[in-house]
């Protein structure tokens, strides 16, 4: 059996399409002796969003750079299992090309060439296309449509936006290279609730206009699961718990120690710091 085949036993395509992204029992290691993912196996149904849950450090950020494989750059290497994208294994492959079949990373932090134009960043997703300038501009007005606040800051440095701008600036240079899917990392860290509400509509908008997955990393796991239809929680770099956001919402365990929320009220930050008991999936 070739890992294309056995992939399709990785627990994901819940929602009946076939996953346009595998992952198959891959691990992780930093440093050649540092194992931070541990048989992690996901699957991202095609036009679906998917959440990758779970706390800081939980790995998360790792998850998402195996797939576009920017690992190498921190000294770290998947060495088991596999990642299938599209149909075609691209663990092996090198970034640009990752990107080129059409698999996008937003990295955390909003990461905005700060000296260049609103513009110009968004011109940077287009790199890799060569399908001609008009093309190119007609997607650079459609980002504008979905982002109008970028159509009014076009020609201020990205360095000088706000953070929501920059947020929006990364999202919207990702689409101009015209991605089957982008894998979007703590899209909320350090906003504002109300930019960040903005931003997860936007996605949503997103996914079912242009046919774009997602696979989500947030750690605001109240407002993943509203957006996303399938949830996967991560734990010291493996997974505990998944299945769709409805049922991952009624959880108990998810309630209690991602949402604090305790037998029905919401715990306040004293409770919080005391748990009654413990996850089932450390029992």
């Amino acid at each position: 059996m070739t890992a294309v085949e056995s992939i399709k036993s990785a627990p994901a395509a819940a929602e009946g399409s076939a996953a346009i992204l595998s992952l198959n029992n891959i691990e992780v290691v930093y440093d050649r002796v540092i194992l931070v993912l541990k048989g992690v196996s996901l699957a991202v149904p095609d036009g679906g969003i998917v959440a990758l849950l779970g706390a800081n450090g939980a790995g998360k950020t790792t998850t998402l750079k195996a797939i576009s494989n920017l690992l190498h750059s921190e000294r770290g290497e998947v060495t088991k299992g596999a990642i299938i994208f599209d149909g075609a294994e691209v663990q092996s492959l090198s970034p640009n090309e990752v990107v080129r079949r059409g698999c996008i990373q937003v990295m955390q932090g909003r990461y905005c060439f700060g000296h260049l134009t609103v513009e110009e960043n968004l011109l940077t997703g287009a790199f890799t296309r060569r399908d001609g300038s008009g093309a190119i501009r007609a997607d650079l007005d459609k980002v504008y449509s979905y982002f109008p606040r970028l159509a009014e800051r076009r020609n201020a440095m990205a360095g000088y936006t706000s953070g929501g701008e920059q947020q929006m600036c990364a999202i919207g240079r990702a689409l101009m290279s015209r991605p089957k899917m982008i894998l979007l990392d703590e899209p909320s860290l350090g906003l504002a609730p109300q930019i960040v509400e903005e931003i997860f509509a936007i996605m949503k908008n997103l996914n079912d206009s242009e046919g774009v997955s997602f696979l989500l990393a947030e750690q605001n796991t109240n407002l993943a699961l509203k957006y996303a239809s399938y949830g996967y929680i991560l734990e010291n770099g493996r997974l505990v718990l998944d299945g769709t956001a409805e049922a991952l919402r009624e959880n108990d365990d998810v309630k209690e120690f991602y949402l604090g929320i305790a037998e029905g009220k919401r715990k306040s930050f004293r409770d919080a710091k005391h748990y009654k008991r413990r996850k089932r999936w450390l029992a």
